[in-house]
Order: structure tokens, then C-alpha cells, then sequence
């Protein structure tokens, strides 16, 4: 029997448990970014780059971020699985789901647009997500019941109702075919959303938790990217999707997220069924 399978809702970790949780992983977020500083002080041509797949690139400080939260963890909570980017894990009922660095693109090339994020999931269901970007001293963070923050202050989704006001990012993957892609931000465009791409899902979701976007959908996206945001706009009174139906934690699933006057007809537009429950 896994050790899935063996954990029952009825041994659900406590309230203390998830403070602890929480607090590590708030901890994480500041030393991690500390060290993603380091790297992006000698981002270009100092820090060796390898490609993954299009676009898709892998930096040196990638794996030591990914390596210090998985040691990290490793020593607070030896029973909690581990999925990062870079070195994969085991699954469990309890799990860490990490992106050490996301948006590499833009970090390699001095783009202050990239984040550490860090979510924990118990039964299937994200309870903490914490986005941290560094370069500009932003740090987002949530648990599941008690709302959402950037830097210690409450956030919540953008008041639009008008889809021809709403700023939606898109993000590209490339495991969706292009075309499949531009006829999805056509039908955005014709409908007079501005859309807009920035390199890094993680931050895209967190800036709809805080208002500065009105949604942010992909046809692809891994869990590592995504969990922590989804968690930061359900937290802030948002709509997403049910990213983890299916194999959703190992294969990635589509996404959306969006602040409600504008989820239901986005959600139609590009064919990505809303979470009802």
C-alpha cells in the first residue's frame, strides 16, 4: 500500500502542524530568495545556462535554490513528500510542491520578474502558497481559511465586470500547439481584453490575487508553478479551475484564475471549466 493510500482525512495534521508549516515556509521564502539574489547578482554570461526545451531554460541557481528548500524541508517534516522542478520527488498524501526559480528567462537576463514559490498540499487540496520575488521585495502568501497578503497586508481580486476592461494574461506553453494558442488570445482580443504574456505563471496568478491583473489562464502549466497562486486568488475571493483533477500534480493541467466579473466568460471563451464547489 502507498503511503497515499495509507493516510486517511482522519489523521489530518492539526492546527499546530500547519502553523509550523506555515512558518517554515515563510522562512523559506526569505532565505531562498536571499539566494536567488546571489545568482541573479552574476546573472548572463558569469552563470552557465541549459536548455530544458523551447524556451525553457535552466540556470545553476535554479538547482542550489531547489536543493536549500528540499534540504530544508527535508530536516523540519521527513515525512512530507517533496515535487520540485528541477529534481522531481515522490508523491504523498502531504506534499511540498516547489518552483525554486520561476520565470528563469527573465531572471537570466536581469528582468526583475521571477519568483521562488512553495506550496504545500494535504489530501489533494493546497492548505499553503508562498510567492516571493526578491528583486523587488514582494512576498505573497496564503492559508487556506484565513485569506491572502502581500508583505503582511490583506489583497483580494480586482472589482471588474466589463471583459472589454479587463487586463488577462496568457501564458504560453510549449506543449500546446501555437495555433491552438493565438486562436485562444484571438477570441480574448476580439472580445477587448488587453492580453499580455510576462514570463512567469507564479507571479501572473499572484498579481490576480492582488488586483493588479483580472485573470491569468494557460492551456498547459505544471503544478510547481501554479499551486501556490491558485491558493493566492482563491484566498483573495477569486474563481479558478480544478487544476488537480486527473493527473494534474504530475502532468500539469490548463488553469484559470480570475477575479469573478470576469471568470465566467473567460472561462467559456477558452474552454476551461471554472471549480463550482
Amino acid at each position: 500500500m502507498s503511503r497515499a493510500a495509507a493516510h486517511s482525512k482522519a489523521d489530518r495534521l492539526s492546527e499546530a502542524e500547519m502553523d509550523r508549516r506555515a512558518e517554515v515556509c515563510r522562512k523559506l521564502l526569505v532565505t531562498a530568495g536571499q539566494l536567488a539574489m546571489e545568482g541573479y547578482a552574476r546573472q548572463g554570461a558569469v552563470q552557465p545556462v541549459a536548455m530544458k526545451g523551447p524556451q525553457d531554460f535552466l540556470t545553476e541557481t535554479d538547482g542550489k535554490v531547489e536543493e536549500h528548500i528540499r534540504a530544508t524541508l527535508a530536516d523540519a517534516f521527513p515525512q512530507d513528500g517533496f515535487l520540485g522542478e528541477e529534481g522531481g520527488g515522490i508523491g504523498s498524501a502531504r506534499m511540498w510542491v516547489v518552483d525554486p526559480i520561476d520565470g528563469t528567462a527573465n531572471f537570466m537576463r536581469g528582468i526583475p520578474h521571477f519568483c521562488i514559490s512553495i506550496a504545500f498540499v494535504e489530501d489533494g487540496r493546497s492548505e499553503i502558497g508562498g510567492i516571493a520575488n526578491p528583486a523587488i521585495g514582494e512576498t505573497y502568501f496564503a492559508r487556506r481559511g484565513q485569506g491572502a497578503t502581500r508583505n503582511g497586508a490583506p489583497i483580494h481580486v480586482s472589482p471588474t465586470q466589463a471583459f472589454d476592461r479587463a487586463f488577462v494574461e496568457f501564458g504560453w506553453s510549449p506543449r500546446i500547439p501555437n495555433r491552438e494558442y493565438l486562436e485562444k488570445v484571438s477570441l480574448v482580443w476580439a472580445l477587448g481584453a488587453n492580453v499580455r504574456r510576462s514570463g512567469s505563471g507564479a507571479l501572473g496568478l499572484a498579481y490576480v490575487a492582488d488586483g493588479r491583473s483580472d485573470a491569468y489562464a494557460e492551456l498547459h502549466i505544471n503544478s510547481w508553478d501554479c499551486l501556490a497562486g491558485l491558493l493566492l486568488v482563491e484566498e483573495a475571493g477569486g474563481r479558478v479551475n480544478r487544476f488537480l483533477d486527473g493527473d494534474g500534480m504530475a502532468k500539469g493541467n490548463p488553469v484559470l484564475a480570475a477575479a469573478p466579473g470576469v471568470a465566467a466568460t473567460l472561462s467559456q471563451v477558452i474552454g476551461v471549466p471554472l471549480d463550482d464547489g
